[in-house]
């Protein structure tokens, strides 16, 4: 069931099939992201209650969405890493942290900025907003656990218990605006029923969303390359790879 790991169970493989990968995700994310942003941001018809206002949720949704996904994945490594000894999961738990950081800063950034006009604030200590505060420094105190240990297997094997732990909070995201009394919109986004959004509207969002998603893989991808390349720093492989970029 888990063949499909060893594959990057070897760092050189590893490296040379995230490099294949590289390119297509990159491409991707720049055509889905132009395509969404531009769509959304000056063709999508204006909100009849927020007026124009509301095209920040092309950046919001796709930056919260991505932000509970990356440290979905990040956990999901740092397991694999724990229970199957995979360093190369490791590697990769620590390349997610700092992208689902920042994609957790700009979801908040952008709420609040959207709040601001909405709600007359640019904070309240609403469950949806506090939850995402938290995942902010979930991610913050997985990095600083991470490079707080010189030996990186120590460090990964305390950063990941971490993630994992904190991988409660992501339903508390999602489902705060259900369970409790919150300010914060519902999800506009819905896949038993009806969206709330106009097709308009919904397209370049979903667009945004795919494309964010291809954005984080690709910039994973290149810190990926160079975990693996810094702790691979004295094989032969790595020599190799340093003298053939030297001669170009």
């Amino acid at each position: 069931m888990w063949k499909w790991l060893h594959c990057f169970e070897d760092p050189e493989q590893a490296y040379k099939l995230s490099g294949t990968m590289l390119p297509w995700f990159s491409f991707l994310a720049i055509l889905l992201v132009g395509t969404g942003s531009i769509w959304g941001l000056v063709f999508a018809p204006t909100d009849y209650q927020q007026g124009d206002s509301y095209r920040i949720i092309f950046i919001h949704v796709p930056a919260a969405s991505m932000s509970m996904i990356a440290y979905m994945t990040m956990a999901v490594s740092s397991l694999v890493g724990l229970v199957w000894k995979i360093k190369s999961a490791d590697w990769a738990a620590a390349a997610i942290a700092p992208i689902g950081a920042m994609m957790t800063f700009i979801a908040l950034l952008t709420g609040a900025t959207w709040g601001k006009p909405m709600w007359g604030t640019w904070w309240v200590w609403d469950a949806r907003l506090t939850s995402e505060l938290v995942l902010l420094f979930l991610y913050l105190g997985i990095i600083s656990l991470y490079a707080s240990f010189e030996d990186k297997v120590l460090a990964a094997r305390a950063s990941g218990i971490l993630a994992i732990v904190g991988i409660i909070n992501i339903p508390i995201i999602k489902y705060s605006v259900d369970w409790w009394s919150s300010i914060h919109q519902p999800s506009s986004i819905k896949f038993t029923e009806k969206s709330s959004m106009s097709t308009d509207m919904l397209y370049p969002l979903l667009i945004n969303i795919v494309g964010f998603g291809a954005m984080i893989v690709a910039i994973t991808l290149i810190r990926y390359r160079t975990e693996i390349l810094a702790r691979n720093g004295m094989r032969t492989w790595v020599r190799d790879l340093a003298i053939t970029e030297e001669a170009k």
